[in-house]
């Protein structure tokens, strides 16, 4: 029962995400909402309880399953990326680029902020 329970929330989460982003119009994928909503839920908690971290390790074992959909769909429009390949290359290459540099900037920033808090001492 608590493993329902569990899932529920998750569940819950996302759905409200979602329903927040199509009430409001928010340029935010639902599931982005609704995961930041579980996290604050977690939060206001007190932190994960073992139930939904047991819950959370079966989904994401199971999440090469949702690339299922990805692969069919990229065989059956295969002419069309055969077509578009350049483009497709090149924003996978410049968008794993800027993902790296964002994070990494993010990272630095960070701990500029952490060295800050602790007396000013740079590491």
């Amino acid at each position: 029962m608590q493993l329902l329970e569990a899932l529920t929330l998750i569940l819950s989460c996302q759905l409200a995400g979602e329903v927040l982003v199509l009430v409001s119009g928010l340029p935010v994928p639902g599931p982005v909402l609704g995961m930041l909503l579980l996290l604050a839920w977690l939060g206001l908690r007190g932190g994960v309880s073992e139930r939904v971290a047991q819950t959370a390790d079966t989904l994401l074992g199971h999440l090469s399953l949702l690339f299922v959909p990805a692969g069919v769909g990229v065989l059956v429009h295969w002419e069309r990326v055969r077509d578009q390949w350049p483009a497709i290359a090149a924003a996978l290459v410049l968008g794993t680029l800027i993902t790296l540099a964002v994070t990494a900037l993010t990272m630095a920033g960070v701990q500029r902020l952490l060295a800050w808090r602790r007396g000013g001492r740079h590491e």
